[in-house]
């Protein structure tokens, strides 16, 4: 039987357990353009109470965290616009973190007026390009060959979902 997902929003205490399961998918490799592990007042600082920090969501399974959603500002997008990070736990999997996690972030960002929501994304993360696509994110731009930080180069895709 597959647990119930619930979802609520970050607060500052969680910062220890998210950090955690971030830093295993940092590990892991493969997924996240980020490659430097976060403490804990680290990880709070970028997605939990920072100023960039727009909402942080967490789901939980038979009350652990699960996975976490992160909306924030990025100065590189057109203005209004607002980013997205997504993230679940890869051991064990469970299945439907993502999709309980989007309506409440997509709630979130219409609540601020924003005409849409950007995702960027490693190419070679084919999971979290069937994600967005899945939530009706759509490809926009492509930036080549962004070097991770052993030299390799990986295209970045950014995919948005309007909300107009």
């Amino acid at each position: 039987m597959t647990p119930t997902i619930a979802v609520r929003t970050a607060v500052p205490g969680d910062a220890a357990a998210l950090s955690a399961l971030l830093n295993a998918i940092i590990r892991q490799g493969g997924t996240t353009a980020m490659q430097t592990p976060f403490d804990e007042n680290g990880f709070r600082a970028a997605f939990i109470a920072g100023d960039g920090v727009l909402a942080c969501m967490v789901a939980e399974a038979a009350g652990q965290p699960v996975g976490f959603q992160f909306l924030g500002r990025h100065p590189a997008l057109p203005p209004g616009w607002v980013d997205i990070a997504s993230f679940a736990r890869q051991a064990p999997k469970l299945p439907g973190v993502g999709r309980a996690l989007f309506p409440r972030t997509l709630e979130r960002a219409r609540a601020l007026g924003a005409p849409a929501i950007n995702a960027t994304i490693r190419a070679d993360n084919a999971s979290g390009l069937g994600y967005y696509a899945a939530m009706g994110f759509r490809r926009y731009r492509v930036a080549r060959s962004v070097p991770l930080a052993d030299g390799t180069p990986v295209d970045r895709i950014s995919m948005r979902f309007d909300l107009g």
